[in-house]
């Protein structure tokens, strides 16, 4: 399937590791200029010269994305720089799972109000693209009751609701679609910290999936790349849970 990407230009957050690198290399792969950015200078630099290396048009940049205005000028930036948006990825979180004051408060300003920045200042290029589409991501902590059902689960629900809302008022405009990931391992992530500091609770998030195992972030990924694409071009408002049938709700 051509997913129609070539010579599109699409913004990532938190690019530089785990899924949102894969999604950078997915969209660069499938013929996209991609910026993106993450916190680290020394994770954007090395991200981006070895994507440059495998033949991929990316453009790193570190930001902290809690930072409004610096999320602001980057995106506006980047849309100056390649003359416009097709899409977004809002990928970035806290990752703030106990429930205390301070994880409080880095999820609402991380998970949240980088997406909700993230999409306000690319808005206006998104709304001149033919095929403008946002991606954020939640997780299935957004869609039920497990061990992180404090800020990290309440917010990540919170981005569906929000994006589902984008998706309704921007309808015949913009698409705008979520991906909620199972857990995912990759190495340097939370689970590969959480094998070798708390194999108890490894052992039951991983006895928890029927398949046996967790996500790479390039299964994720693939979902985001397409749901970014003018592929998709009717989709929009769907939340697509990625997670090897982890949950077992039904999302009606």
């Amino acid at each position: 399937m051509d997913l129609q990407l070539t010579g599109r230009t699409a913004l990532v957050t938190g690019g530089s590791r785990g899924i949102g690198r894969a999604v950078v290399e997915g969209l660069a792969a499938e013929g996209a200029t991609v910026a993106f950015c993450a916190r680290s200078a020394d994770g954007v630099a090395k991200t981006e010269e070895e994507l440059r290396d495998a033949g991929h048009d990316v453009h790193g940049t570190a930001v902290d994305v809690t930072d409004g205005d610096a999320l602001g000028a980057w995106v506006r930036d980047s849309a100056a720089t390649h003359g416009g948006i097709d899409a977004v990825v809002a990928n970035v979180s806290a990752l703030a799972i106990p429930s205390t004051e301070e994880n409080w408060a880095a999820s609402f300003t991380t998970d949240m109000m980088h997406t909700v920045r993230l999409v306000e200042a690319a808005l206006p290029s998104l709304e001149e693209s033919d095929a403008g589409a946002i991606v954020t991501i939640s997780s299935v902590s957004g869609r039920e009751i497990d061990f992180a059902a404090g800020p990290y689960g309440t917010f990540k629900g919170a981005l569906v609701h929000y994006t589902q809302g984008l998706a309704y008022q921007l309808a015949g405009r913009v698409r705008a679609n979520t991906v909620s990931p199972g857990n995912v391992y990759f190495t340097g992530g939370v689970w590969e910290s959480i094998e070798e500091n708390d194999p108890d609770l490894y052992a039951h998030a991983l006895g928890l999936n029927p398949t046996g195992r967790m996500a790479t972030p390039e299964e994720v990924a693939r979902a985001v790349v397409f749901l970014a694409s003018p592929a998709a071009t009717f989709i929009s408002g769907t939340n697509l849970v990625v997670d090897g049938a982890l949950t077992r709700g039904v999302q009606l």
